[in-house]
C-alpha cells in the first residue's frame, strides 16, 4: 500500500506515511472484506457508508498537516479508520458519527486496538463539536453543498479544514482545503472525489 499506492501518487509526508503503515486497515472493515482491505478503493461498511480508499485518506491527512499538539475534529467517523490515522499525528481526535451502530462499533474497535486519544461522539456532524473548539484540524469525510457554518466557526486561527464539496449533478465532488487566516477563510481545490453525502438533522 505504501510503496505502490501512496508514495507514487503524492504522499510525501513521512509522518503520514508512518501513520498509514501503523494503522491496521483490515481491522476497520467488515470480516468479509478483510482480504480486500489494502486495495486502492473504497469499501462498503455498515449503514450504507464506506471506508475511503487509502490514497484519499492519506492525501486528506497530508493536506491538513496535523501537528503533535493539535486537537482534530473528524466529521463522518464511519469505521474509525481516519480517526485512527489522525490519532497517530495529533494529541487528541474527536470523531462524530450520526449512525449509532457505526459509532458503537468504531468506538469498540478503537478501544480494542488501543487508540486511547480518540473520542467517538454521536451527533450531527454539520454542527461540529463546540465543546472542544476551536480546532486546528478538521477533516470531513462526507460531501456537502458547502462548508457548514458551524465548522467554519469552530476552525482555529491558522486552522486547516478539508471537505468534499458537491458541485452539481453528474459532476465529481471537489475536495477542498480551507484555511483560516485572520478569520478570513479561503480555499484551494485538491482533486475530484466521490464521497457519501453529509446527512443533517
Amino acid at each position: 500500500m505504501i510503496d505502490e499506492q501512496l508514495k507514487p501518487h503524492g504522499v510525501v509526508d513521512e509522518r503520514v506515511l508512518r501513520a498509514m503503515a501503523d494503522v491496521p486497515r483490515d481491522e476497520f472493515v467488515p470480516p468479509r472484506l478483510r482480504l480486500n482491505a489494502y486495495e486502492d478503493r473504497a469499501l462498503g461498511i455498515e449503514c450504507g457508508q464506506t471506508i475511503s480508499q487509502p490514497l484519499v485518506v492519506a492525501l486528506m491527512t497530508q493536506a491538513v498537516a496535523p501537528g503533535p499538539d493539535d486537537v482534530a475534529l473528524e466529521v463522518g467517523g464511519g469505521s474509525g479508520y481516519q480517526a485512527a490515522v489522525l490519532s497517530r499525528l495529533c494529541r487528541r481526535v474527536i470523531t462524530i458519527e450520526r449512525e449509532p451502530a457505526l459509532a458503537e462499533r468504531a468506538g469498540a474497535t478503537l478501544k480494542r486496538l488501543g487508540y486511547e486519544n480518540v473520542e467517538v461522539v454521536l451527533g450531527d456532524g454539520s454542527l461540529g463539536w463546540a465543546g472542544s473548539a476551536p480546532y486546528p484540524v478538521i477533516v470531513v469525510a462526507c460531501a456537502a453543498l458547502g462548508v457548514p457554518p458551524a465548522l467554519v466557526d469552530q476552525l482555529a486561527e491558522a486552522g486547516r479544514l478539508v471537505i468534499p464539496v458537491d458541485t452539481g449533478a453528474d459532476r465529481p465532488q471537489d475536495l477542498r482545503l480551507y484555511t483560516c487566516t485572520g478569520r478570513q477563510v479561503t480555499y484551494r481545490s485538491l482533486f475530484p472525489v466521490l464521497f457519501v453525502p453529509l446527512r443533517t438533522d
